[in-house]
């Protein structure tokens, strides 16, 4: 299916499910027809493996283990099998580097490997670190010149480091063939992956934040109130609201909406990035972070000040769990939300696959899914005023993992096609929607993603599956989505905010402006550094301007 197809289908959907938000239940979407999930004609050829697959272990069945990892990996060895003889890359070491976050990432790229390795005869040896250690160990490679992988696990943002630098190695078309690129969402389609029209990422995942909330904290009669809250203005009131009571799930203190006031390496500055969205991406401006004829930081106007405030105000009023001020966004995401600590969050749509496949859950039943609150009014840069006008913009933070192979093996036709071909495996269009569906660290980002039958035969309820894979695709496809820019030092300036705004939490900052203010004048340097022209042209590049 082309995308402007598909694209046409998701908008027809979310027509439909905006005229019906005032239902009762989802419930009663089957008595007027139901939802169609996109045709299937998507799944084509690849139906059976798909059901397969999606019955290890079975959503409802526990966690995934090793033994299931590999099995998936066994499975889908199809398309490396039409390309790669066997024992073709005996005597091959690879070094890949990547997450090992939640017993996610390389821990399943290990799994879903053996069976390629013992396929290939070559072998990989891993690289594995926490998400706050992962920028400065990809900053220190490239300042150094060291670069000591041949295959790295790497988002959209580090493209301009990596890709800017030379220092990958560009896709041969057969990789793009066997991954079945076409089926990418369209905002994943280039230029998002490529650098100077060369191609060079294998997309594993669709980044983009989407708002999960407990039903049962919402409803006529609830502790939360009757509605759940559609603006950041509602999200703070009932926040504050509810202050003092009772979870109705676990009886602990109830919580609203979990902030996570720790850094986490630049990651955790997309948490403030969700607030600030609402208030300072103007529908009229596709620029939110910089002035792009300047690169000046708009991270200390008054829509990001709105922000931080927003934060402060928690603080202050006693909102948060006990020692939020050292809860990173894993904490708030694993720890305290899917364990049953707090009714809202932002975080990445894999949230919505734990919620039903983890062993750490408790909320599956209770959990419900929408995109990024909105406010009621927005700041307009070009005017310097607010308009009081309600406003919704969709964080596409991060613009999803992606896996990419270095220029360390160029010069070598045997390395350079085993590199490609364990890379090419674990972007395939099957094992990506295993990936979906379980604990990976990943969230729906193909068009084939997108079949409600294929989750609901494998365990999934329809109206749970409808709403969470909805959540995604309406953010994915906002006329006034929020933008990743991929520039050179985007974690450069997401982690010094997070270094400033931790001391604005801490109280060591008088204000949110004076917070803000160390944020941008830090941004300055960082600017001034790396070269303002370059940034600019960058910049507006990565906005379409």
């Amino acid at each position: 299916m082309k995308v402007e197809h598909y694209n046409a289908i998701i908008r027809a959907q979310l027509s439909r499910r905006k005229m019906l938000k005032g239902a009762a239940s989802v419930g009663a979407l089957a008595a007027m027809g139901g939802m169609a999930g996109v045709p299937s004609a998507l799944a084509d050829s690849h139906g059976n493996l798909r059901a397969e697959i999606l019955k290890i272990p079975g959503v409802g069945k526990g966690s995934p283990t090793d033994a299931d990892w590999q099995k998936v990996g066994e499975m889908t060895l199809g398309p490396t099998k039409e390309r790669v003889a066997e024992g073709e890359f005996e005597g091959v070491e690879l070094t890949f580097m990547g997450l090992n976050n939640q017993n996610l990432h390389n821990f399943l790229f290990r799994g879903f490997l053996k069976p390629w390795e013992a396929y290939t005869g070559a072998k990989i040896n891993w690289v594995d670190l926490a998400q706050a250690d992962y920028n400065p160990r990809l900053q220190q490679a490239i300042a150094t010149g060291t670069v000591d992988f041949d295959i790295i696990e790497m988002g959209a943002p580090f493209e301009g480091d990596t890709a800017g630098k030379g220092l990958l190695d560009e896709m041969p078309d057969w990789v793009e063939e066997q991954i079945e690129a076409d089926d990418l969402v369209g905002y994943l389609q280039p230029p998002v992956g490529t650098w100077d029209g060369k191609k060079y990422r294998i997309t594993i995942d669709g980044d983009c934040h989407t708002f999960a909330y407990r039903k049962d904290y919402f409803g006529d009669g609830a502790i939360g109130g009757a509605s759940v809250p559609r603006t950041w203005q509602d999200v703070n009131a009932v926040s504050k609201a509810l202050i003092g009571k009772e979870d109705p799930l676990t009886g602990l203190p109830a919580h609203g909406y979990l902030d996570p006031l720790k850094g986490w390496g630049g990651f955790g500055f997309y948490f403030l990035e969700n607030r600030a969205a609402a208030y300072a991406k103007h529908p009229d401006d596709p620029a939110w972070l910089f002035d792009p004829e300047t690169m000046k930081p708009r991270v200390n106007n008054p829509a990001w000040v709105q922000a931080i405030q927003d934060v402060f105000d928690l603080i202050a009023a006693g909102a948060y769990p006990a020692d939020q001020i050292n809860a990173d966004p894993g904490t708030t995401g694993f720890q305290q939300f899917l364990a049953g600590t707090g009714s809202m969050l932002m975080w990445w749509g894999d949230i919505g696959s734990n919620a039903r496949t983890s062993d750490t859950s408790v909320v599956g039943d209770v959990v419900g899914f929408g995109i990024n609150p909105g406010s009621d009014r927005v700041y307009n840069s070009k005017t310097g005023a607010w308009e009081e006008t309600y406003n919704e913009a969709p964080n596409m933070a991060y613009l999803g993992w992606g896996v990419y192979v270095t220029k360390r093996v160029s010069g070598d036709a045997k390395k350079r096609k085993a590199a490609w071909s364990a890379a090419a495996h674990l972007g395939g269009k099957d094992i990506s929607l295993w990936m979906s569906a379980y604990p990976s660290g990943f969230q729906p980002y193909r068009n084939s993603h997108f079949q409600f039958d294929e989750w609901e035969a494998a365990g999934y309820d329809r109206a749970f599956i409808e709403d969470y894979l909805l959540s995604n695709a309406e953010s994915y496809n906002h006329s006034n989505a929020a933008i990743e820019p991929r520039i050179p030092g985007i974690f450069q300036y997401y982690s010094v905010a997070e270094d400033e705004l931790a001391k604005g939490y801490a109280g060591q900052y008088a204000s949110a402006q004076e917070t803000a203010d160390a944020i941008a004048a830090a941004w300055e340097k960082i600017t001034d550094q790396i070269g303002r022209e370059s940034q600019i042209a960058l910049y507006k590049a990565s906005l379409g301007m």
